[in-house]
This record gives C-alpha cells, structure tokens and sequence, in this order.
C-alpha cells in the first residue's frame, strides 16, 4: 500500500470565526475531546514511519492550542514538512518566531475578501483588519507563505480585486477555492452558489491573472463542483494520497467523510497510523474500483476521477457508492443542475448585520432565518460541560492570546 503524501491534522474544532462556509461537520468535538500533546507527538512519529512527508496544522483554528509549538517540533523532529492553515487570529509577532523556531515551514493566511465590511461578515465576527496585521509580520520573515481566498456568490464580482488585492500581501501562493458544499457552507448553499455566468467570467479572470503575474505569484484555482459535468477527483482518490485526524483522533480520508453511516473511522488512540491506512475497513471502503457500478465501472475516467466524491453523493443522492452527481454520465446529474440554477438566485441578500458585526448571535438568531446566514457555532451534545461550549465557540485558551479588534461573543 503506497503512504500518503500527507497528514491534515485538525487539531481543534475551536475557533474565533463563524465562517459561513466552514467546511468543519455541524457537530464539532469539544475540547475536552481532543487529543494531548503526546497524542500528536507520537501521531507525527508514526505518520513520518508510514512514509508521510508533510503535515498540516488546521481547525478549527490551530492557534487556540497553547501547544502548537510543541507539535510543530514533534513533526520537525519527525522529519515532517509543516504547514500552519490559520485564520491569523490568536498570532502575535512573538508566537509567530516562536512557531518557526520550533521548526513552522509554511503559513497559509485565510482571507475573506477585500472589503472589512463584507470580509467580517461572512468571518462572523470583526477579523480583517487583525489579519492584514499578521500578513505583515508573516511577509517580513522567511517563510513560506500562502493567502488562502475562498470566493462565493456574494464576493466573485470582484474577483480581479481581490486577487490584487491578495497578491499585495506578498505571498508567493494564492489558493482561491470556490466553496465545497459540506458542513457549514452546505447549511448556506442557498446564498453562496455563484450563478453560471459569475462562474464562466471567473475562469477567465483567474487565467488572465496567472499570466499578469507568472513571474511574481502562483494562482491554484478550485472550481465549483455544481456546474461541472466532470467530478473532480476528492482528495486525489479515497484513502489515496491524504490522511485526515480530527481533533479526537479519528482517521478520516477527507474532512466531510464522517457523515457517511455505516462507517466506523478508528483512532490513533486506539489503533496504529499503519494500520488504520492499510488495513482498516472504511478506509478501504471505496478504495480501487471494486466497489464501483455503473455509470462508473467501465468508464475509462474511473482511474482520474475515482467516481468523484463519495460524500457528495451521499448528501445529494442518500447513497455513497453512487456516481457523484456532478457528472453528466450520473442519472442524478439533473439534481445537480436543478440546485445550481435554483440556488444562484440572489434572493439571499440581506446581510447578518447592517454596520455592527459584534450585533451576530449564536447561529444568527434561530439557525440565520432572520439575517440569511447560519454561522458555524457549537451546540454540545448531552454530557459535554458548558464550559466546553464557549471555549469551543471563543476559540480561547489561557494562553492564546486574542486581539483587541476581534469579539469573543460571535
């Protein structure tokens, strides 16, 4: 069994931001839950024996763990590549050195546009300006640096200006992503889905882009999957190339892969990293093409796009082992259309807040029915201490340090 290329390691479901499309499941693990430092450090040691060779630090937001630095330096002990994805919330130019003399390789920087208006409203709370902040400091020391966009409906008409925008921070990598509809960002689909023609002209856009700045920036793009006629190949292939670990432990193939029934996803508090790869049976499920019916077993395609995303499938068509949707060969393939031309309607146009971000309350008042949003929050289950809910929902621990400019009360 070939190792994947790399781990994702979410360290913590916490976070400061309420991001409307947040791809982390509706029901997040609570901190009591989340595994030790130990747990990661011994976590990093069996990834880089597995033959992993980078690891990526996200939530959540990673900088709510008072132990980042620790882990960092268990993967750089490890021999691991590290990448830190980060809201920037909770940084300070100190706690930044100290990352990368613990051995930090790489930060990627989310942003959610230009505008602070409209960047903090979609964030859930005020972020901006604090962001533009740790752009500064992570710019002006040598490490690798990524901006991270994410583009939608309300944002996509400017798109030429936030990628100069993005490309002013002086990164050397900009990821614009179009939204995948899981988690959060499928409770608002309905008001992120851009429309056909925001989708064509961004293509566009996005390719002029890359040739105005070849010499200076490196542009990925991420389409949308709902107008494409062919799927995209999740994360290169189920259990292929990428290994995901929640907060708690649970080895999953991709982020969304929990809501699938019927799967039980080990732990690496209970099993071995080797063996939950190769041998464990969800994350053998769907890999090769055993598994696969038609339209997808004699399609010459099933070797590039593994039949898509068996989690789409399953939210959209109630089975897993379907033909994703996306494609025009799936006879579920209309669904897709109908949702795409139904939802980028903009008729989602009111705004969570008028001037005041800090006005946002706990899933914006009764699941966004008022404002249009449904911000990420977390709703604990039966047994988990209160206490557990509000960290879990102000991103804070002792010693992460949160900025002035940002509320604890989103």
């Amino acid at each position: 069994m070939k190792a994947p290329l790399s781990i994702i390691c979410e360290l913590t479901h916490r976070c400061p931001l309420r991001c409307v499309y947040c791809s982390n499941p509706l029901e997040l693990a609570a901190r009591s839950l989340e595994m030790t430092t130990a747990e990661w450090a011994a976590t990093m040691e069996q990834a880089a024996e597995l033959g992993i060779l980078h690891a990526h630090f996200t939530g959540g937001e990673p900088l709510a763990r008072p132990d980042l630095n620790a882990i960092v330096a268990a993967a750089r002990r490890a021999g691991l590549y590290s990448n830190l994805i980060t809201s920037g919330i909770g940084m300070t130019e100190a706690r930044l050195d100290s990352l990368l003399e613990a051995g930090l390789d790489h930060v990627q920087l989310s942003f959610q546009g230009r505008d602070e208006l409209q960047a903090d409203e979609i964030a859930g709370t005020r972020s901006h300006a604090y962001k533009l902040k740790v752009a500064e400091w992570i710019r002006s020391r040598r490490v690798a640096f990524t901006v991270n966009l994410v583009v939608h409906r309300r944002n996509l008409d400017e798109l030429a200006e936030l990628i100069a925008f993005c490309a002013s921070l002086g990164p050397q990598r900009l990821e614009i992503a179009n939204v995948q509809y899981y988690g959060w960002a499928l409770e608002n689909r309905a008001a992120l889905m851009p429309t056909r023609a925001q989708m064509e002209r961004s293509v566009e856009i996005v390719e002029s882009a890359k040739r105005a700045l070849a010499d200076k920036l490196r542009i990925d793009f991420v389409l949308p999957d709902y107008y494409g006629s062919q799927p995209k190949a999740c994360m290169g292939g189920w259990a292929s190339q990428t290994l995901i670990i929640d907060p708690a432990g649970r080895a999953l193939p991709c982020h969304a892969a929990g809501v699938l029934p019927g799967l039980k996803f080990d732990s690496v508090r209970e099993k071995p990293l080797r063996w939950i790869w190769t041998d464990s049976p969800a994350m053998n499920k769907y890999r090769g093409d055993d598994w696969m019916a038609e339209p997808c077993r004699s399609c010459e395609r099933k070797t590039v796009d593994f039949g898509g995303c068996r989690c789409q499938a399953y939210l959209l068509t109630g089975n897993a082992a379907n033909a994703d949707p996306v494609c025009a060969l799936s006879p579920h393939h209309e669904l897709v259309k109908s949702i795409a031309a139904a939802e980028s309607t903009p008729t989602c146009a009111t705004t969570a807040y008028a001037d005041d971000p800090t006005s946002i309350s706990p899933r914006a008042e009764a699941a966004g029915k008022s404002s249009g949003w449904v911000y990420r929050i977390f709703n604990p289950p039966p047994g988990i201490p209160k206490a557990d809910a509000a960290q879990a929902n102000a991103g804070r621990t002792e010693s992460c340090e949160q900025p002035a400019t940002a509320t604890t009360t989103h």
